[in-house]
């Protein structure tokens, strides 16, 4: 899940953080593919409104 999805769905920063209990700043140090573990809470907190894409948290192979 991307950060900028998250945070227009709650409409801000702050109410992002409200919803999950963390401060702005906690948010503002995540990257743009948020925690994996965030991302399944706010799938859940929004029934599902946002989803959790699964290809986003695969690591890349690297050549040998």
């Amino acid at each position: 899940m991307r950060k900028s999805e998250a945070i227009k769905h709650f409409g801000s920063v702050r109410e992002l953080a409200e919803k999950l209990g963390v401060t702005d700043v906690a948010i503002y140090k995540w990257d743009e593919i948020i925690p994996k573990g965030r991302a399944y809470e706010l799938e859940k907190l929004t029934k599902g409104k946002l989803k959790v894409d699964p290809t986003l948290y695969q690591k890349q192979a690297t050549a040998a």
